[in-house]
């Protein structure tokens, strides 16, 4: 029937209009079929230098069977257990368990045995809309990374931020202020496999020493890049080595977070995420209370 009904179709309508309509039949019938399930299993395990490739390849794999754009932050929000795995292999999460990791690269991110769903179009389309309404929002001088979802808080994290002085950047050429830059945008960019420069001598390096004392490979966990007001400053949210470090103006002005604690970010600020990052001193306490911060960045005194 459905050999008769394209020779019919050539027949009748002129070459384009024949495949586009033979085509929209076909997309109807994978539609369709994509209100079931999919599920893929996970035949061997996939380490954390592969993970980003394995998941491109399912990405690939899947996409013309889907209506919807199926993309790497869809198929790990249908899976949420990934992001708890990828969490786990955060250093010091690791050594509370008596668990030295030397080299990150070579944790497992997906096990063996496992199952990842391709989400139908109303599931895919549930977490797109969860996107659509999110926010990450950053307080300075609260060190404060929270990500909303419309009004609801979903998550809370510390962070570190820059400096506040003014030094000269190899990397850029020129003395830079290292005040975290404040102001309304998006994520523009992610980073899946950074390298890590010193923009102060333009060095790359390729190991760091924990705050125990104990020196590690760089982990590979993604940079996000926002964009505020229009303009970029290089500023990045990106994941510490050394946590001592977050509650502190201590980077030269991209905002730290613990390496458990960027897994969720990246996976919750998919290109085009709402952003503000803001300078208030005056904030809600948990119980309720007025409090006024530290004025770090001494903007008071400047007034």
């Amino acid at each position: 029937m459905a050999i008769i009904l394209l020779f019919t179709l050539k027949l009748c309508c002129p070459k384009d209009e024949a495949l586009n309509l033979s085509s929209k039949l076909v997309n109807t019938e994978v539609f369709s079929k994509s209100n079931s399930v999919k599920k893929v299993f996970v035949k061997k395990k996939v380490l954390i230098e592969n993970y980003f490739n394995y998941l491109d390849s399912i990405v690939e794999k899947y996409q013309h069977l889907t209506p919807y754009d199926l993309n790497e932050h869809v198929l790990v929000r249908a899976n949420p257990w990934i992001i708890d795995t990828l969490q786990n292999t955060d250093y010091y999460r690791m050594m509370a368990k008596d668990s030295f990791v030397y080299n990150q690269k070579k944790m497992i991110a997906l096990p063996m045995g496992n199952t990842l769903v391709i989400p139908n179009s109303i599931q895919a389309k549930k977490i797109s809309d969860r996107f659509q309404n999110t926010l990450i929002d950053i307080n300075i001088p609260e060190f404060k990374l929270r990500i909303y979802e419309d009004s609801i808080k979903l998550f809370e994290f510390p962070i570190r931020v820059g400096t506040n002085e003014k030094k000269y950047l190899k990397m850029s050429g020129r003395i830079q202020d290292l005040k975290t830059k404040t102001g309304k945008g998006s994520i523009i960019s992610h980073v899946r496999n950074p390298r890590y420069v010193n923009p102060v001598n333009n060095h790359e390096y390729f190991v760091t020493k924990r705050d125990d004392g104990k020196v590690t490979k760089l982990p590979q966990i993604p940079f996000i890049e926002t964009e505020l007001n229009g303009l970029r400053h290089g500023q990045l949210i990106h994941p510490t080595t050394n946590p001592i470090t977050l509650g502190k103006a201590y980077s030269n002005g991209c905002i730290g977070t613990k390496e458990a604690d960027a897994w969720v970010i990246y996976y919750y600020a998919p290109i085009n995420t709402e952003t503000q990052i803001r300078y208030n001193l005056s904030v809600v306490n948990d119980r309720g209370d007025t409090i006024r911060l530290k004025d770090i960045y001494e903007f008071t005194k400047k007034n």
